[in-house]
């Protein structure tokens, strides 16, 4: 498949930014419709998106570039061709989540009510984005005899290089979409979740299957001979685990309701 989708004279409009923004877009929506059931003010996810989506580009395209310096250091004009693919999201998750907590201070919102409403939609962003890596050929795994259990159109796209490659793109945007429907169903359970449960959630989830998946890719960020991802979703788990077990115990903690819109 042609990773431009419109090409307008010189101007090319690629798939790869045409899944990040469909991701980016109905994420914000939901977002936004979630929002006042935790007054929070719809304005408020706009607001941050604003700030926060390019940030996070940055974010995401300087992890990358930094573990691949090898890549870029030849030719620095390419760190700017980001249309070409090569970003990272744990780069865009922690530039994301420092702006957010210091956008939520100045709003004087509370930073894990912010967190658990945006982490599902982040999840569905990251489940639409990955097809942009299926349209790049990238995020593929080891190379295997056949792909005849999946549709003909992805099963083409993953002859790389002469054969046939797990597509480890596809896992990661089944699981994260299985998170989000996970999500969204526990979220309709009246005093079950606490306030910063989602958010707990989505560190499990995300990092169990991107450190399970990463371990099938060929071309993951490594970092003295250590797959970077992986590490990092250790992390995520680890850190996600403790604060759920910590903060259940806590009574004071206020449970995830549906408020009044």
């Amino acid at each position: 498949m042609d990773p431009i989708a419109i090409q307008l004279g010189p101007l090319q409009i690629r798939w790869y930014a045409i899944c990040i923004l469909t991701g980016l877009i109905l994420g914000v929506y939901l977002a936004a419709k979630e929002a006042p059931k935790r007054r929070i003010q719809a304005d408020d996810i706009y607001d941050f998106i604003l700030i926060g989506f390019p940030l996070s580009l940055v974010g995401a395209r300087l992890y990358y570039v930094v573990f691949s310096w090898d890549t870029y250091k030849d030719n620095l004009a390419s760190i700017f061709a980001i249309w070409n693919g090569g970003i990272a999201i744990y780069g865009g998750l922690i530039a994301g989540a420092l702006v957010l907590y210091f956008f939520t201070r100045r709003r004087f919102i509370n930073t894990l009510d912010f967190l658990d409403i945006v982490a599902p939609s982040v999840l569905l962003a990251q489940a639409i984005g990955r097809w942009g890596n299926f349209f790049n050929q990238e995020a593929y795994g080891q190379a295997v005899e056949n792909l005849n259990y999946l549709p003909a159109f992805i099963r083409d796209q993953m002859y790389i290089d002469g054969a046939y490659r797990t597509p480890t793109f596809l896992y990661e945007s089944l699981w994260n979409l299985l998170g989000f429907a996970v999500i969204c169903w526990l979220r309709r359970k009246p005093q079950f979740l606490k306030r910063g449960d989602i958010l707990f959630f989505y560190m499990v989830w995300y990092g169990s299957g991107r450190m399970l998946i990463e371990g099938m890719r060929t071309d993951s960020l490594l970092f003295m001979g250590l797959r970077v991802s992986q590490w990092l979703s250790a992390l995520l788990i680890l850190v996600g685990l403790a604060l759920f077990i910590y903060r259940r115990s806590d009574s004071s903690i206020p449970y995830y309701e549906k408020g009044e819109e």
